[in-house]
């Protein structure tokens, strides 16, 4: 039995010619929209983190081992290896695929990082080809939950776009069901050959802010599947904090009693109030949108990055860069910063009200567009359509945060009314007894 393999490892050495910081699709050059591909914190940026790798298993028909493991290959500096179990791992008839790191038992104490993964099996016709979060993907595309659900409770290891975190105790991930035995005869051994890929994207997780996690064109792939999903989490977000902050509001009670307590206060005071330090709320902003295992934390990072971004330019009066948007998406600031602080930009009464009744940016009805490139206007269409895509995000990234620190910031007025009205009660009931 002979291997062989070749390594994809980073824009530098998967795409000769293509300068650095330049993508491709479909062998043409792309520009990303603002924001997404850069990282001003000096650390290696998600381009420099991903890779791919092709693994050519020649004579597969005459393999007799358990597992088969290819050469190790190098994703965001660290060595990997995809590891083959041909009759199965723990199962019966069934081919086993996982992602390892390499070395791991010389792996220090405390050592982890994030990778998202995705792990193929070619066909000489590559429209049949495996990869792992095929079913999934093509569920989520269509609309078919259904189906989605009964293949879940059907099988309980199904294949998908992973998100895992490795550490010495869990090196390798991967399914133990990937593809049944017979399956793998028809078409995918080709002159007794088997070629498996896989595509790495190690994450540089940050907890004190949003972080970028994704190369271009991984996260055009999420994009296409995922842009939906992405939509529900931070609609999700903004409608339940909308529904909080309307609800008090409606409050006949409260509400006048609120603003009397807001306009008795002196306005340095209430200046002080509609503040807070920007890396208290960006923690907190991490913790709850990142969600380990989930795939789909990934891009919400992405759009909160991007977002995080358009706010800061927004506030310094760099317009420039989101003059494109759609009309729709336009909205006025409810929130700026301030070097390391968010700011209300106005009273925070009027701002209840418009944080409330200001429409979010909306649903893409259309959802995210596959192209095809076969002449220069099938380019500009799919180019345009990436960038609206990506456009659309970074605005529902730059609204999440806005309501985000808005809620935050009010919980703390409201913490402090509430403290007013319950010492205001306490002396009255003091008053009673004395009296």
């Amino acid at each position: 039995m002979v291997s062989s393999a070749s390594e994809e490892a980073g824009i530098g050495k998967s795409l000769e010619g293509v300068s650095k910081g330049q993508q491709m699709e479909n062998g043409t050059p792309l520009t990303s929209p603002p924001y997404w591909d850069s990282d001003d914190d000096g650390g290696p940026k998600p381009v420099e983190l991903y890779g791919k790798y092709t693994w050519k298993i020649d004579k597969f028909s005459q393999i007799n081992k358990r597992e088969l493991r290819s050469n190790a290959f190098e994703v965001g500096g660290y060595k990997w290896y995809i590891l083959i179990y041909p009759q199965g791992c723990d199962v019966c008839s069934h081919l086993s695929l996982f992602l390892c790191v390499a070395s791991h038992d010389k792996l220090l104490p405390g050592w982890n990082h994030f990778a998202l993964f995705t792990i193929g099996v070619v066909n000489k016709d590559p429209k049949k080809s495996k990869y792992s979060g095929e079913f999934i993907r093509h569920c989520l595309c269509e609309g078919l939950l259904g189906s989605l659900l009964s293949h879940y409770y059907a099988v309980a290891n199904f294949s998908a776009d992973t998100l895992h975190r490795f550490w010495k105790k869990e090196h390798d991930w991967g399914w133990k069901k990937f593809m049944e035995l017979y399956k793998v005869v028809d078409g995918f051994v080709d002159s007794d050959t088997l070629i498996i890929t896989a595509q790495v994207q190690v994450i540089r997780e940050r907890a004190d802010r949003p972080f970028h996690c994704l190369d271009f064109q991984y996260r055009r792939e999420l994009v296409r599947v995922y842009l939906t999903n992405v939509e529900k989490i931070c609609h999700h977000f903004v409608e339940e904090q909308r529904g909080k902050l309307g609800k008090f509001i409606g409050d006949k009670a409260r509400w006048p009693s609120f603003c009397a307590f807001w306009l008795g206060i002196d306005q340095n005071s209430r200046r002080r109030m509609s503040r807070e330090k920007s890396d208290q709320i960006l923690k907190l902003l991490v913790k709850n949108f990142f969600i380990e295992k989930e795939v789909t934390s990934t891009l919400v990072m992405d759009s909160l990055y991007s977002g995080l971004k358009a706010l800061v330019d927004q506030t310094n009066g760099k317009t420039g860069k989101r003059k494109h948007l759609d009309a729709e998406e336009q909205t006025v600031p409810i929130v700026s910063m301030e070097n390391d602080m968010f700011v209300l930009v106005d009273d925070v009464l009027l701002l209840l009200e418009r944080a409330v009744l200001e429409p979010f940016p909306p649903k893409d009805e259309k959802g995210p567009q596959n192209h095809t490139n076969d002449d220069t206007s099938g380019e500009d269409t799919n180019r345009d359509s990436i960038q609206h895509d990506e456009r659309h995000l970074t605005e529902l990234g730059r609204q999440t945060i806005e309501i985000f620190v808005f809620a935050h910031i009010f919980s703390k007025i409201e913490a402090a009314y509430e403290e007013v009205v319950a010492l205001k009660k306490l002396a009255e009931l003091s008053t009673e007894e004395a009296v």
